[in-house]
């Protein structure tokens, strides 16, 4: 099967610096009412993969997201929110991006071009067979992505991918692929765009689904957040309230000596 960059190709859209502001959002907007249709036609491979970090996670292992540029950022992001949201440690959830921790905020030259790196990377995060490794790359065709991959199977480390190109060489390198077609972006090969939403949507998908399997979330509820604002310690006390017939003093105060909503509840049913 030929793979084509289908991210890569031009706007559906012709002069852009034409439109209006109002012509300008109602097209990106019309684009991206696209991105969750494309997602939902890859649910079985997101169901896949997910089944696989539950079953990994349950042996003690971690998750790691690689990726490049807009990839990797997205990567840490949805890493960076697992903490404060389901209460794990900092270390369960990985994103690692091409160039360093400098690469967050611009650009590092050349970066995404070096296949060796991402393994280096994994290595000093001591990873083990245990873990899962997540390449992340729009284009499906990433060097460093799809050379970390290369390496975790030669090392007995499950793999997945996520890519907006159908038949990618990444997808082919992973395990378990997700691919997202999102089509042409506005912008012509602006991936930050469509893609990246697609990303980020299955990125959501994966961790939340995860969490709830380990049983971070009650019900519908974040049992386990980290109480680090005013406006999360509101939200954990009146929790408390939905779960035990207590009033709003009195649910502070058990969060306050119990530090979680989980541990609260629990300690009132006794």
């Amino acid at each position: 099967m030929t793979f084509t960059k289908t991210t890569e190709e031009s706007s559906k859209y012709e002069h852009l610096e034409k439109m209006s502001v109002q012509e300008l959002l109602a097209n990106i907007n019309q684009e991206d009412k696209t991105v969750p249709y494309a997602v939902e036609k890859a649910l079985p491979q997101i169901e896949t993969l997910v089944t696989q970090i539950v079953i990994k996670m349950k042996l003690g292992g971690r998750l790691f997201y690689i990726g490049a540029g807009t990839s990797g950022r997205l990567g840490i992001v949805d890493a960076s929110e697992c903490p404060p949201t389901f209460g794990v440690p900092f270390d369960l959830v990985n994103g690692i991006i091409a160039g360093g921790d400098m690469a967050i905020r611009r650009a590092v030259e050349n970066a995404e071009d070096n296949a060796n790196q991402a393994w280096s990377d994994l290595q000093e995060q001591n990873i083990t067979e245990n873990d899962v490794v997540i390449g992340i790359a729009a284009s499906g065709t990433t060097p460093y992505v799809i050379g970390g991959l290369e390496a975790c199977k030669k090392n007995n480390i499950i793999t997945g991918s996520i890519s907006c190109n159908a038949g990618s060489p990444l997808s082919k390198t992973a395990q378990f692929p997700i691919d997202v077609v999102v089509g042409p972006e506005f912008v012509t090969g602006s991936s930050r765009m469509k893609a990246g939403t697609a990303q980020k949507l299955v990125l959501n998908m994966i961790s939340t689904a995860t969490m709830i399997q380990l049983g971070k979330v009650k019900g519908n509820k974040m049992v386990d957040m980290q109480l680090s604002n005013t406006k999360l310690v509101d939200r954990g006390v009146k929790m408390i309230m939905g779960e035990i017939p207590v009033p709003y003093e009195e649910a502070a105060t058990l969060l306050q000596e119990h530090g979680s909503v989980r541990k609260a509840v629990e300690f009132y049913n006794k």
